[in-house]
């Protein structure tokens, strides 16, 4: 009994030192930070309706493609731990967060060799993201079909 008093009273005294997580500011940085990797996707959106006359709908996919390759790039080099420990959610809700979290465990685990290291840990964190998606995607899919097919 005075064990379980002791754990509550040191909760209790904890909790008064701990630091209040500001999130107004949270909030206003992860809008910032994720409304400036959305402003360059489209920028680079429109480059490749520019330069190179493709079609709204295809310069998505190199544009995707893109922000991840500079997301895998700034995560070798370091740079996007800071972004994301300043931003929060702002950096890791975007396609730039998925190829992040990718390239970390990748990056972690080099040592172990390319193999075993690597490519078996590249996907443990993102493999729920891509088992949830791909199963979404095919439930909807298959609403939308059901859909088609009576109306």
């Amino acid at each position: 009994m005075s064990e379980k008093f002791n754990q509550e009273q040191y909760s209790k005294t904890v909790s008064h030192y701990q630091p209040k997580p500001n999130y107004v500011w949270n909030c206003v940085k992860a809008f910032l930070v994720g409304g400036f990797i959305c402003i360059i996707g489209q920028g680079l959106t429109d480059f490749y309706i520019n330069v190179f006359d493709y079609s709204k709908e295809d310069a998505g996919n190199p544009t995707v493609t893109t922000l991840i390759l500079i997301s895998a790039l700034l995560t070798g080099f370091g740079v996007y731990d800071r972004i994301g420990q300043f931003a929060g959610a702002g950096s890791a809700v975007p396609v730039t967060g998925f190829a992040n979290s990718i390239t970390s465990a990748a990056l972690e685990h080099k040592s172990e060799g390319l193999v075993l290291g690597v490519a078996t840990n590249m996907f443990k964190l993102a493999g729920s993201v891509i088992v949830f998606g791909v199963t979404a995607a095919y439930v909807v899919g298959m609403i939308r079909y059901l859909f088609q097919s009576v109306f």
